[in-house]
């Protein structure tokens, strides 16, 4: 099954993948948040090239666990989302998952201007990853 994964932030959203085995997460894209909201043509492709089965959506909580003004922006934008493109949505706890994509960034050489533009595909790769191993079957 083929998991399409959304780290929805107020201005960018990051997108990911997984295979078709669903095993591996793959870092796909940067797109604007309302070109993704709106279903915009270059996120419309996207969709129809890799066919998704189903929409994960990162859940921004805080360090305790408690939801806040990005969780509910980020549950509304991802309704939607699933709306538009006719598919179940679940969500999945994204805390730290920036902190471990920044990190990856870091090591590989990126600087933090550099590191802009990647973060959140690399933060959603990263919380799909974590449901694809959780949910392996």
């Amino acid at each position: 099954m083929i998991v399409l994964a959304l780290d929805i932030g107020e201005k960018r959203c990051g997108i990911a993948v997984s295979d078709a085995a669903g095993k591996i997460a793959l870092p796909l894209k940067v797109l604007p948040t309302t070109e993704v909201v709106a279903n915009a043509p270059v996120f419309r492709r996207i969709v129809e090239d890799y066919e998704p089965e189903l929409l994960l959506v990162g859940l921004p909580l805080s360090l305790d666990g408690m939801e806040s003004q990005q969780t509910a922006y980020s549950k509304k934008a991802a309704g939607c989302i699933s709306k538009n493109l006719g598919l179940p949505l679940e969500f999945q706890d994204e805390r730290l998952s920036s902190t471990e994509a920044k990190t990856h960034l870091r090591a590989q050489g990126y600087t933090e201007k550099e590191m802009r533009g990647r973060i959140d595909m690399i933060a959603a790769s990263v919380f799909l990853q974590t449901y694809l191993d959780a949910n392996a079957r």
